[in-house]
């Protein structure tokens, strides 16, 4: 039933984010919604759950972006497992702890978007150019985000704060 959930709110999200960021106008940058949706799974959900969760919000965001097939499937998994890694060793109990985590887990995602897409595209050193100018922006937008959606998080999975100390996998 977590997974339906995940899923439903992860659809919802990303098409809020899509009109948010075309009302207020942000053509070079984006609020990532989906990487505070992983983080929170990296804290909360076990690792095959949170796993195939985060396959299908990376699947999503895939799908609603137009960037190299697989890219965010692979990235969102990827994340989720720094995540979980990280996730044993920083605290994170509040509102506040949460965004910093989700920015941070932002950041990590957003570079290793850039370098991939940079790998595979024709368009050289102008296409990663491109998306790391608005890094800076996405990070404190899904910060905010991180911060106003980790009340929701809670009330949907109020389980226990930290996941088992020393199970990656």
């Amino acid at each position: 039933m977590k997974f339906l959930v995940t899923l439903a709110m992860a659809l919802g999200l990303l098409s809020l984010e899509s009109v948010v960021v075309k009302y207020l106008g942000l053509s070079v940058t984006r609020i990532d919604v989906t990487v505070t949706i992983v983080a929170f799974l990296a804290l909360r959900a076990n690792t095959v759950e949170g796993a195939f969760s985060s396959f299908a919000v990376g699947y999503l965001l895939d799908v609603m972006s137009g960037r190299p097939t697989g890219l965010f499937i692979f990235l969102a998994v990827f994340l989720f497992l720094l995540c979980r890694l990280a996730a044993s060793l920083v605290d994170v109990r509040s509102g506040l702890g949460f965004a910093l985590f989700a920015m941070g887990a932002d950041a990590g995602h957003g570079l290793l978007a850039a370098f991939f897409s940079w790998m595979v595209s024709n368009g050289g050193a102008a296409g990663i150019a491109s998306s790391l100018t608005g890094l800076p922006l996405q990070i404190a937008l899904t910060g905010v985000a991180g911060l106003l959606l980790y009340p929701l998080f809670k009330r949907i999975d109020p389980g226990n704060d930290r996941p088992q100390v020393g199970v990656l996998l």
